[in-house]
């Protein structure tokens, strides 16, 4: 099968269009036919390396963690699916590859596909509604009445996360640049700070979860929006020590996370609010969750661009120009 693959950790490096093996299926495994994949910030993180301590994948390897696709065979003790069933899935960490012809997933990581999206639609969705999910409803355990903000709202995680907290009945604030203001507020955003023209930090008080997706500096700035007993929900670091338990890193790597994230915690604890760390899991069940959200309409995927499948380079260096709104997609059939 066709791939594009990864074949040492390089920021600038390209990826590589190879012929690879077909994916071996084990008991639990479906075979997915790959009609469109996504593509990630987390895509390019991993091709650069920034991962490869807590994620220490064998080269080459083929990237890529969203996929949309019909299945076309199943493991033995596969139950939940059954060949020619159209899915979408967030492949578990360890295996990854979407941007491929076929991939084989554990049926636990797969839903079926929303019936009113495209391969396409559906192929912007797992990651980030994931992500936005295991957020806002497990970690944050938003509740109706509350206020979030939530930063980038243009952006893949950002255009969910307000849908979903719309939803769950919350004030959502986020931040955008004044041609995207529009756009948020279709989605869902009660406030709108430009974040080119204002400090967001001098605005926004009171909340009750804040979900940072931005720099140290954006990280520093959110404690000061949040009230005492709030929860801050960082998903671009730094990784804390509760993380690093969850992932039984070694001991070394345990001390390197705490002395990364021992400011913001020791910020934290002062204002009376809590810090953490989320790295988003695959989950089947979860994504079913997602499913019924889109088919009510709840919830809509924002596509910014497709690309075709031998343009997947290409598609990595639009998302880390880092101003797509929603998400960016490879159509591999």
């Amino acid at each position: 099968m066709k791939a594009f693959v990864v074949d040492k950790y390089n920021k600038n490096g390209a990826l590589r269009l190879a012929e690879m093996p077909e994916p071996d299926l084990q008991d639990n495994d479906v075979l997915i036919e790959i009609h469109a994949a996504a593509v990630n910030p987390l895509d390019s993180k991993i091709k650069s390396g920034e991962f490869k301590l807590i994620l220490p994948y064998r080269m080459p390897l083929i990237l890529g963690h969203d996929v949309a696709g019909t299945i076309v065979r199943i493991g033995p003790k596969v139950r939940k699916f059954k060949a020619g069933d159209n899915v979408y899935a967030r492949p578990r960490d360890g295996r990854i590859g979407t941007f491929a012809e076929f991939i084989a997933v554990d049926e636990a990581d797969v839903a079926l596909k929303p019936r009113n999206l495209s391969m396409e639609e559906a192929a912007s969705l797992p990651l980030v509604g994931l992500t936005a999910w295991q957020t806002l409803v497990e970690s944050a355990n938003l509740k109706k009445g509350q206020k979030v903000f939530i930063q980038a709202g243009s952006g893949g995680v950002g255009a969910i996360a307000i849908q979903l907290a719309k939803h769950l009945g919350a004030t959502v604030a986020t931040t955008a640049g004044a041609a995207n203001f529009d756009l948020v507020k279709s989605l869902g955003a009660d406030i709108v700070v430009d974040y080119r023209k204002q400090d967001f930090e001098k605005i926004l008080t009171g909340y009750d979860v804040v979900l940072n997706s931005q720099d140290a500096k954006t990280l520093a700035k959110s404690v000061h929006v949040l009230k005492p007993g709030g929860k801050l929900i960082s998903i671009s670091g730094p990784p804390d020590p509760e993380f690093a338990k969850q992932r039984r890193l070694n001991v070394m790597l345990k001390l390197v996370l705490r002395f990364l994230s021992r400011g913001i915690r020791a910020k934290a604890r002062r204002l009376g609010i809590t810090y953490s760390f989320h790295f988003m899991w695959a989950q089947g069940n979860q994504l079913s969750k997602i499913t019924s959200l889109v088919e009510s309409g709840t919830i809509r995927p924002v596509v910014d661009r497709v690309f075709p499948f031998e343009a997947a380079n290409e598609a990595l260096a639009y998302v880390e120009e880092g101003r797509a709104k929603g998400k960016v997609v490879i159509k591999v059939r």
